[in-house]
C-alpha cells in the first residue's frame, strides 16, 4: 500500500510543471499549514482542480483511490460533484464548481524524511502523512449538501446513507434503557462540536458504553466505528482499527430520534473521535469527521520522527 500512495504522488509530481510544482509543494515541517483545515468554501493552497489538464486532475484522482476504499472513493467523487447540484440549486449565486478541490503535497516522496499530501475543498477534506514507513489519513472528513436528493418521496442519491443508517440501527437494536443513555441532548448542536479545529481539545464523554449494551447492540457499535476506518484500504484501516481501546468508547446521540429532524452523534475513545451532524437545511445537510486526537495531521508520526532523529 505505502508503495503505490508513494508511486500514486511522484506520478502527479511528474505531471506539473516547475510554476505548479512551486504553488504546490509546501514544507512539511510547516505545521501551521499543515494543521490548517476547513470543510466549507474557499480557496486553499495548492493547485486546484479545475485549472489542471486531464491527465493531472486523473493522478489528483489517483491519489484519493489509492489511500481511500472504494466505497469511500465513490463518496468523495459525489460529494465533489454535489458542488455542480448545490450550485444549480443556488441559481450559480456562488459560483460553484467541481473543481473547486486544491492539492498541496508537504514535502516529497523518495528521502527518508517525511511527506505527504491533503486534498480538500468544500465537504472534502483528506490529509495523508508518510513517515518511516508508516501512513495517517486523519482528519477525514466527508459532508454533503443536499444530503439527500429525492424523486417523489424516494431517494435518488444520499452519498453518506451508512453514516445515517447504521447508527439508526444500532439505537433501534440496543432498546429502551441503553437508549435512555445513548440519548444525551434533545436538541442537536447546529455542527461538528470540534469544527475544524487542529486540536480535538476536551470534550467530555457521554452516552452508552459497549459494557451496557448487549452482544448485538455492540457489535452494531463496532461495525460502526469499523465502517468509519474502512474509509481508507484494508491494510490501514486494519491498523487503525487495531489501535482503538474498544472497551472505552462511548456512543452519544442529541437531537430526534425521528427520520428527517436534525440530529448529531459522536463516538469517543481515548484516541478516537467520530463526529456526524445533519442539521442544517432542514437536516439535508450533513457533515461527519474521523479524527485521533494525537495523530490527526500525522502528528504522533512525526514526532516520532523527530525523535528518533535527534538521538541518531
Amino acid at each position: 500500500m505505502l508503495h503505490e500512495i508513494t508511486e500514486a504522488t511522484r506520478g502527479l509530481l511528474d505531471l506539473l510543471d516547475e510554476r505548479q510544482r512551486a504553488v504546490a509543494v509546501r514544507a512539511v515541517s510547516d505545521d501551521d499549514l499543515r494543521r490548517r483545515w476547513a470543510y466549507t468554501p474557499g480557496p486553499r493552497p495548492g493547485v486546484v482542480l479545475g485549472e489542471l489538464r486531464r491527465d493531472q486532475r486523473k493522478a489528483v484522482h489517483r491519489l484519493l483511490s489509492c489511500v481511500l476504499s472504494p466505497h469511500a472513493y465513490a463518496q468523495a467523487t459525489a460529494v465533489m460533484a454535489l458542488e455542480d447540484v448545490l450550485d444549480d440549486r443556488e441559481g450559480g449565486h456562488r459560483d460553484r464548481h467541481q473543481g473547486d478541490y486544491w492539492t498541496v503535497l508537504f514535502g516529497l516522496p523518495g528521502s527518508d524524511e517525511p511527506w505527504g499530501w491533503r486534498v480538500e475543498g468544500h465537504h472534502l477534506s483528506v490529509s495523508v502523512v508518510v513517515a518511516d514507513g508508516r501512513v495517517s489519513a486523519t482528519p477525514f472528513f466527508l459532508g454533503a449538501n443536499p444530503a439527500r436528493v429525492t424523486y417523489r418521496g424516494r431517494t435518488v442519491t444520499q452519498p453518506l446513507r451508512l453514516e445515517e443508517e447504521l447508527p439508526r440501527e444500532l439505537l433501534d437494536r440496543m432498546g429502551r434503557t441503553a437508549r435512555g443513555l445513548a440519548v444525551v441532548a434533545d436538541s442537536p448542536p447546529p455542527d461538528l462540536r470540534t469544527g475544524n479545529a487542529p486540536r480535538i481539545g476536551d470534550i467530555e464523554p457521554q452516552g452508552v458504553t459497549p459494557a451496557q449494551l448487549d452482544r448485538p447492540s455492540r457489535g452494531l457499535l463496532l461495525g460502526l466505528v469499523r465502517y468509519y476506518l474502512d474509509r481508507l484500504h484494508g491494510d490501514l484501516a486494519d491498523e487503525e482499527f487495531q489501535e482503538i481501546d474498544l472497551d472505552r468508547l462511548h456512543f452519544a446521540w442529541e437531537g430526534s430520534t425521528s427520520r428527517g429532524a436534525g440530529h448529531y452523534y459522536r463516538i469517543q475513545g481515548p484516541e478516537l473521535l467520530i463526529e456526524y451532524d445533519n442539521t442544517a437545511n432542514d437536516a439535508n445537510h450533513a457533515h461527519s469527521v474521523w479524527r485521533r486526537r494525537s495523530g490527526d495531521f500525522g502528528d504522533d508520526l512525526l514526532a516520532a520522527h523527530r525523535a528518533a532523529v535527534r538521538h541518531e
